[in-house]
């Protein structure tokens, strides 16, 4: 499972997948953060504050424009993580699931402590971010899943019947081991899914997303993208639930004009599989990623994950400048997501001259610790 297998990296190459590494997860952030003032508020509320096309703007959360949320938070950590994996690879060790799992364990702290702990070198330098020290609203499922350092696996899972969006929501940067096996995507994200949300079809839909973008990273448009998600899907027990949520998405596009009530329709009682079914439809349907996104967050569910989601997949799709400018100019974080993103694809692209068994650059060894 090597992240870099198959692929011939020229320059035009990295410089575009750079581009969709960074509209990833600045996409994810600014659907996150345009979604984060009217989680699960309800539709008549939303229009009566923001006027009859409901939000369309970015708008005050936790004390500021462009805040973001957990989704935001761990998606960071589950880079973190995957370049942590490639690192400790030269020692001979290759898990990724635990070195995710170990990401997410500092994520898990970041909710605990008061601020970083200057001492624990082993930490790296994302845990050294002040910023990443706040609570913003993360679910029970992910404070129980991660409260000890047992790790879910899909035989033994974290909260067997959870089936939120939360883990779906970081999986983005599963997709975007664009060297990989589209089965491996899929598994590695499940096996990282489990560890907070153990139920099959939250799973899965971690996985579907996961294989979306991995398609889109990889150049593919966004249907085609989703229906080899599909394929891949099928061969797994209990994926039922998941591929149905998703061709109903993709025979939506088909209905005519996208309305609030479309996307509610699609949005259901807010389960993994809809609201990835729902950034699926959302993200095809939109004229640009900024009708996109506001579809995406206009109705009574968890407006947050609907737009990191979709923010997600437009980002991966179009690169990151197809994103609103300014929405991606007030978003918290933004030197933080800037550069974790430079960092992944130069790892995945150029990691062969950071590190190798032979000896590695200590800088980046500091920042990415084997330990």
């Amino acid at each position: 499972m090597d992240a870099t297998a198959g692929v011939v990296w020229g320059r035009a190459e990295q410089q575009d997948f750079r581009s969709r590494v960074r509209g990833t997860l600045l996409g994810t952030a600014v659907g996150d953060a345009l979604g984060a003032p009217v989680d699960r508020a309800d539709l008549a509320a939303i229009r009566e504050t923001y006027g009859a096309e409901g939000l369309a703007d970015l708008a005050p959360a936790y004390g500021r424009r462009g805040a973001v949320t957990h989704l935001t938070q761990l998606t960071l950590f589950s880079v973190d993580g995957l370049i942590r994996a490639q690192v400790r690879r030269d020692t001979g060790a290759w898990h990724p699931p635990t070195d995710v799992h170990r990401a997410y364990l500092r994520w898990a702290a970041t909710q605990r402590d008061w601020g970083p702990d200057e001492r624990r070198a082993e930490d790296g330098w994302l845990a050294r971010e002040e910023w990443l020290y706040t609570r913003r609203d993360p679910t029970r499922a992910l404070l129980l899943g991660l409260g000890d350092t047992v790790m879910g696996t899909p035989d033994a899972p974290k909260n067997p019947e959870e089936r939120g969006p939360e883990a779906a929501g970081r999986s983005a940067p599963f997709g975007l081991l664009v060297g990989w096996d589209p089965q491996l995507v899929a598994q590695l994200a499940v096996e990282c899914a489990a560890q907070t949300h153990g139920h099959p079809a939250a799973r899965l839909a971690a996985a579907a997303y996961a294989v979306t973008v991995h398609g889109l990273a990889r150049g593919a448009a966004l249907e085609p993208a989703v229906r080899h998600a599909l394929a891949v899907l099928a061969t797994r027990p209990g994926h039922e639930p998941v591929s149905e949520a998703l061709q109903e998405a993709l025979g939506a596009v088909r209905q005519g004009l996208p309305t609030p009530e479309r996307v509610a329709g699609l949005v259901g009682d807010g389960t993994a599989e809809e609201l990835v079914a729902t950034a699926v439809y959302c993200a095809s349907v939109g004229e640009d990623a900024r009708h996109g996104l506001a579809l995406a967050v206009n109705h009574d569910g968890p407006s947050a994950a609907a737009g990191a989601l979709t923010g997600g997949l437009l980002g991966a799709l179009h690169g990151e400048t197809a994103l609103p400018p300014a929405w991606v100019a007030e978003l918290e974080g933004r030197p933080t997501l800037l550069e974790l993103a430079d960092d992944f694809a130069m790892e995945l692209t150029q990691g062969a001259a950071l590190h190798g068994p032979a000896g590695a650059a200590p800088g980046w060894l500091a920042r990415y610790p084997r330990a």
